[in-house]
């Protein structure tokens, strides 16, 4: 999918697109808990796999905030219609490949379809990133730990692929609260769109049976 080129002259975050992009360390990185008790209980009751349910409605919460599907291209922005999830798949010698996946099918159809494409990277391998890196979301988990922070590898010069961490969720009562993080770069994305992905992904979680 072929993105769109914006008009820097009519973009709204010039000066912050200039000043944060010439940074050594242009990225800002929260990590917050997020609600997914009835998310939790819904693979339960249907027998869902856990990651790639919360994969879903991870990124397509992010996919929901523009700026998160902003990605720099030589001097100037562009913007994707959606972006897709290269995710890391652990494999049985304890290291892992990635494996990408398009998210925007309803739940019911997107996991059958992904736990396809799962078995198939785990059966041929590789740290290919695909055809065009920028229109991905780069996802993993560290589903052996509670964290409430995270600090990831990011290449020089800066990408602006947003980047996504699940941690190990805990019980607190009758809440599940899973730790998510979110990485991206500060040229692009401000703490505002941080939060409405965070948003976006407590109400996805709160209500899952709505996008199934």
């Amino acid at each position: 999918m072929e993105p769109r080129v914006l008009n820097l002259a009519a973009y709204p975050r010039r000066a912050h697109f200039d000043y944060f992009r010439q940074m050594a360390n242009p990225y800002l990185s929260v990590t917050a808990p997020c609600d997914i008790t009835a998310l939790r209980r819904l693979t339960q009751e249907k027998g869902l796999p856990f990651f790639l349910t919360v994969l879903h409605c991870a990124i397509n919460a992010a996919n929901a905030v523009p700026e998160l599907r902003q990605r720099i291209r030589g001097e100037g922005i562009v913007e994707y219609d959606r972006c897709l999830s290269s995710h890391t798949v652990a494999l049985p010698d304890g290291t892992y490949c990635y494996c990408t996946l398009d998210c925007a099918q309803p739940l019911g159809a997107f996991l059958p379809a992904a736990q396809a494409e799962v078995a198939r990277v785990k059966a041929a391998p590789s740290l290919d990133d695909g055809a065009d890196p920028d229109e991905l979301f780069f996802v993993s988990s560290l589903p052996w730990l509670t964290f409430s922070a995270i600090s990831l590898p990011t290449p020089t010069p800066a990408d602006s692929n947003p980047r996504i961490t699940f941690g190990k969720f805990t019980q607190e009562g009758d809440r599940v609260l899973l730790p998510v993080n979110l990485t991206a770069n500060h040229a692009l994305v401000d703490g505002l769109h941080l939060a409405a992905f965070f948003d976006g992904m407590a109400q996805r979680a709160a209500h899952p049976e709505e996008y199934f």
